[in-house]
Formats: C-alpha cells, structure tokens, sequence
C-alpha cells in the first residue's frame, strides 16, 4: 500500500503547498487516505538542497506529484530522498526512459510519429530532413516551445538559412530547461471538433490504465481511444507513468507524447479526487 504524497511546497513556507499544485493538494486531502510531505521548493529548485517539513520514521514508498526535472536532477534527489526514509515509487532510469521521448521510442514506435535526434547546439540539415518528412516539429528530448511565435511546423519550403535562425530561437526559449538533445518528429495532421482536437491523456499506474481523461478542451461526446491501443502499452518499464494520445484526419489513432506520472499534469476536466482515489486503489 502506498499512502504518502510528496508535494512540493509554497516558494514562501515548507509548511505550505506550491499554490499553483492546490487542486490537487486539497483533492488529495480530501480523500482522507494519504499522508502529505512537503519539501522546500526554493532551496531544491534554486540552491540544489533537499529540506522537507517531516522525515518519515521508517522507509515509506512514496509517489512524488509536481514539477519535471531534469533526470540527473531527479536522481539525486532519489537518491537523498532514500536518506531520509522515502522510496520514490519510480526509479531514476524509469523517470529518464519515460520522460525522454527518444528512450521510450523503440518501445511504441509502432503507433506514434518517426523521430530523428541530433545533439544539442550542432547545425541541423534541412535538406536531410525534409527528405525523411513531409512536415516536422522540434522538441528537445522533453517539450516544444509551443505557445511562442516558433512555427507549429517545418515542410518543404523552410530554407537552410531561415531553419538556423529558427533554431537560435528555439535555444532562446528553453534555455537552462534544455533537456537531452534536439528530437526532430514526424507532424501529424489532427482531426478537429469544431476548432478542437481530439487527444486523450491515460494514466498508468501500476500497470493498468486508470484514468483516461479529454486533454484538448474538446466536448465529451468525441471518440475514444480504441481500447486494444490502450491497453497495448500497460505493460511498459515503469508503475507510473502517461501516454497522450490524438485522433488524426483520417480517424486513426497515434501516440503524441509519453511523461513520467511524478511530473505529469491532471486534465482540466479530470476529477482531481477521484483520481486521487483511484492512485490509492491502484497501488493498495
């Protein structure tokens, strides 16, 4: 049974939850089946120290909810972590394989987009990739920098030139949040509702896929993920972790995006509580 949450705190007080993690926190809460630890968000994240407002009196298995790390970040906090009586329920090389896209690529290259990747920070040939792709997007191992006037997509008439100055942007944007290297993915064209896509977060935890919730703001009568693709990947290196999955044009299914579930966000119509309750039946 695992029945403690470590939480991040407020910036201001260790005895305080991050503000922008309380939904969850009170969800959790509300349950009345875990206990809550925090540890200091500023001195972690800022000076590299670990502090937490209570140390467990005996070793506890322990589910972390909150921000990504980078994964030598995150393995030395495993590691300090287990000084102090707490057994994160994923293993650095679990977080590392599913936080990643590249690492966990052969695993479900099946059903998602083709990938290259490339160092950080060396000249990338366009030419070479438009070869391989029609249209393609650029991540770093982790995140896109969607949101910002970097395009949404490359195809066929991106120059050398433009592709070079598009590149010291992306760098601009992720700065210190650089992560692995540069992973070049295959674009997919996405079936709209309205001007909604269809995309579906899943969660799973121990082995089972335990909540499968809309991710796009889209209304609750679009399809569903076909349940033999969902199933398909439960059994992959990790007892917590998130596949993201998206309806193309031509009504098919593919995966999007894999995350570590510590540091993966709930949908803004989930259920917090009974997702919460749902984490606790999973790993009782």
């Amino acid at each position: 049974m695992i029945d403690m949450i470590l939480f991040p705190s407020s910036y201001f007080d260790i005895t305080k939850i991050d503000e922008d993690l309380q939904d969850e926190y009170y969800a959790a809460m509300s349950t009345d089946l875990f206990e809550i630890i925090f540890f200091d968000y500023n001195k972690w994240f800022h000076e590299g120290k670990l502090m937490l407002n209570k140390i467990p009196s005996e070793i506890h298995t322990v589910i972390y909810r909150g921000w990504m790390m980078k994964p030598e970040q995150y393995k030395a906090f495993y590691l300090l972590l287990l000084n102090k009586n707490i057994k994160l329920i994923t293993e650095p090389f679990q977080y590392e394989q599913m936080h990643l896209f590249p690492n966990i690529y052969n695993f479900i290259k099946e059903d998602t987009a083709k990938i290259k990747t490339y160092p950080l920070y060396k000249q990338i040939d366009v030419i070479q990739l438009k070869q391989s792709f029609q249209k393609f997007i650029v991540k770093d191992y982790v995140k896109s920098v969607k949101g910002t006037e970097f395009p949404k997509y490359f195809d066929s008439s991106i120059t050398q030139e433009d592709f070079d100055k598009w590149m010291e942007i992306f760098y601009k944007y992720r700065g210190n949040l650089l992560t692995g290297g540069i992973c070049i993915k295959e674009f997919f064209d996405l079936k709209l509702y309205g001007s909604k896509t269809n995309e579906y977060r899943v969660f799973y935890i121990n082995h089972k896929p335990a909540t499968v919730s809309r991710n796009s703001d889209q209304k609750i009568d679009t399809p569903l993920p076909p349940k033999s693709l969902i199933e398909k990947y439960k059994e992959l290196d990790s007892f917590y972790y998130t596949i993201d999955y998206a309806e193309l044009k031509d009504g098919s299914w593919k995966i999007i995006e894999t995350g570590d579930g510590s540091v993966s966000g709930l949908s803004e119509n989930q259920d917090y509580e009974q997702y919460y309750r749902t984490l606790f039946q999973c790993f009782k």
